[in-house]
C-alpha cells in the first residue's frame, strides 16, 4: 500500500488562504482556529514569529477553548438549579463553617476516594450553596457530577420501577463521580421510596462519592425514613468514612432581611 504525501501549496493568495482555513476548520471542527486565525496571523506578522511558533499558538488556543467548553458542559450537565461558587460564600455570616475545611473539600480528594459528605443545618444556613459550589468545583476539576432534589430522585426511581427500567436509572446515577442530593429530610418517604433511594446509595457505596444537604440532624431522620432499620442503614451508608459538616441553626437569609429592614 502506498501513501501520498501532501505538499505545501505555493503562491496561494490571502483571500484563498482565508477561505481554505475556514473550510478546513469547518471540516475538522476547529471553531477557535476558524474564528481567530486572522488575529493570530496578524500578531505573528507583527512579532516576526516563526511558522512553528505561529502554529503552536494557534493550536494551543484551540486546546484551551476546547477544555473550557468541556468544563462548561460538565457544569451544565450537572443540573444545578442556580450558580453558586465557593468564593461567594459569606463565612462571616456563618462562623460555623470553617473556610479551611471547605478549601480541603474543594480539592476533591474525598470525591476521588468515593467518600460521602453530609451538610446538616437549618434552612438558610448555606447548605445548598455549599453543596452546589462544591459540586461546581468538582465538575470544573473534571469529575462527572449530578445534582438532584431528594424528592425528585425518589419520584424518578418510582416511575422507573413502574416502567420496569429501574436498573437502568440506578446505573445512570451510579456512573457519575459525585451525586449531590439536596433537601433530604424535607419530605417523609414511604417505605418503597426509602428502599429505592437505598438502592442508589448501595450502588455508589465506597466507590463513588455522594454529598447530601439536610435540614434534619440524624436523630430526626426517622421522620423521613419511617422504618428504623432502613433509616439506620441509610445513615450508615452516608456517614461511613465521610465528612459531616454542621452549618448551624441561624438563618443567613433571615438575618440579612432583618438587617436590611433595620437600615430602611
Amino acid at each position: 500500500m502506498t501513501t501520498t504525501k501532501a505538499t505545501p501549496r505555493r503562491g496561494i493568495t490571502d483571500p484563498a488562504a482565508a477561505a481554505g482555513i475556514d473550510a478546513a476548520c469547518r471540516a475538522l471542527r476547529l471553531p477557535t482556529i476558524r474564528a481567530r486565525a486572522a488575529e493570530f496571523t496578524a500578531a505573528a506578522e507583527r512579532e516576526h514569529a516563526t511558522y512553528a511558533g505561529f502554529l503552536a499558538e494557534l493550536l494551543l488556543a484551540e486546546c484551551d477553548d476546547r477544555d473550557a467548553r468541556r468544563t462548561e458542559r460538565r457544569v451544565r450537565d450537572a443540573g444545578f438549579p442556580r450558580a453558586k461558587r465557593i468564593e461567594d460564600f459569606d463565612y462571616a455570616a456563618n462562623p460555623n463553617v470553617n473556610p479551611a475545611t471547605i478549601a480541603t473539600l474543594a480539592a476533591g480528594a474525598w470525591i476521588a476516594a468515593g467518600s460521602p459528605l453530609c451538610l446538616i443545618g437549618d434552612s438558610g444556613t448555606g447548605k445548598s450553596h455549599l453543596l452546589i459550589a462544591l459540586g461546581t468545583a468538582a465538575a470544573e476539576a473534571g469529575y462527572r457530577v449530578r445534582y438532584v432534589l431528594a424528592s425528585r430522585l425518589v419520584n424518578e426511581l418510582a416511575e422507573a420501577a413502574n416502567d420496569k427500567h429501574l436498573t437502568k436509572i440506578i446505573a445512570r446515577y451510579g456512573r457519575v463521580d459525585l451525586l449531590c442530593l439536596d433537601e433530604l429530610g424535607y419530605l417523609e418517604l414511604d417505605r418503597r421510596g426509602a428502599e429505592l433511594l437505598f438502592q442508589v446509595l448501595t450502588e455508589r457505596e465506597e466507590r463513588s462519592a455522594i454529598a447530601i444537604a439536610s435540614n434534619e440532624p440524624f436523630s430526626g431522620w426517622t421522620k423521613t425514613f419511617t422504618d428504623p432499620r432502613l433509616c439506620a442503614a441509610i445513615i450508615d451508608r452516608l456517614t461511613f468514612n465521610g465528612t459531616i459538616l454542621e452549618t448551624g441553626t441561624t438563618s443567613y437569609r433571615l438575618t440579612s432581611t432583618k438587617n436590611r429592614r433595620a437600615t430602611q
